[in-house]
């Protein structure tokens, strides 16, 4: 460690180590924290909606700047407070099984339950919070959630795919560099810009579209749930892309492989 943070390859190592835990843990604990994650990713959305709803379009540019601003919030508390999150685990759990420390099982087991517990946190939110609270069942708030939910179910496979990569790519860079942090500060700001660049750019995050696409079919969008589960799996396989190929296999390539051989 230098200046105060880890280097590159440092950060490397702890990933693996962070992975290694990550697949080993009860199933119980994946659980709860993975419903926590999805509730704070959720409620870094709601306040993206509440701040950006009554700005007029012809500030798009802004609105997605603002929202960008704010969304971060989710993935502060997740990193900080500490919860499980489908797409940072993207990352961590797959450098770990290159590195030998984890097993294609652990992987599975570990995404598992925390996809449930994503969904579960997620839907609460959209739900207790959104609906029943009614911070989403008003215009403007309304209009926006249905605006936002119908463009992602109506992205096509593919496109979502493409997106999808490009949203984990910078989500797990924004872990990485919070791993690489060694103060509550330098975390925040870590996380801060690669995840406002994902949100500011509009690309799809699997488990944020647990919260935004049942929000908006609950306020009366025209889709389907069957549209809602393509468009989840979609964001799925990019997410892993981005997450896995993007960060944890460069990474190994680059800082883990010769000291694996020397091992």
């Amino acid at each position: 460690m230098s200046n105060g943070f880890l280097s590159p390859a440092e950060i490397a190592q702890l990933a693996v180590e962070v992975g290694e835990k990550k697949a080993k843990e009860a199933w119980w604990k994946l659980l709860i924290l993975g419903i926590l994650a999805g509730a704070f990713i959720a409620l870094g959305f709601l306040v993206d909606i509440r701040v950006t709803a009554s700005l007029p379009d012809s500030l798009a540019s802004i609105k997605s700047l603002i929202g960008g601003a704010v969304f971060p919030v989710g993935l502060m508390l997740v990193v900080i407070a500490g919860a499980e999150l489908l797409t940072g685990n993207m990352m961590t759990v797959p450098i770990a099984v290159h590195a030998g420390r984890a097993s294609i099982g652990g992987l599975v087991y570990n995404w598992f339950w925390v996809l449930i517990g994503n969904l579960l946190g997620s839907l609460f939110v959209a739900g207790a919070f959104g609906i029943g609270a009614h911070l989403l069942t008003a215009d403007p708030f309304k209009a926006t959630v249905i605006a936002i939910a119908t463009a992602k179910a109506k992205l096509a496979f593919g496109p979502t795919i493409l997106s999808a990569i490009g949203c984990n790519w910078l989500v797990c860079l924004a872990v990485w560099m919070a791993y690489g942090a060694k103060d509550i500060v330098s975390k925040i700001f870590a996380i801060w810009f690669p995840i406002m660049t994902f949100v500011a750019i509009g690309f799809q995050h699997v488990v944020a579209n647990m919260f935004v696409l049942p929000a908006g079919l609950w306020v009366g969008a025209d889709y389907s749930w069957g549209k809602i589960i393509e468009e989840w799996c979609g964001a799925f396989i990019g997410n892993a892309i981005g997450g896995w190929i993007f960060t944890a296999l460069a990474y190994y390539l680059v800082y883990l492989t010769k000291s694996r051989r020397e091992a």
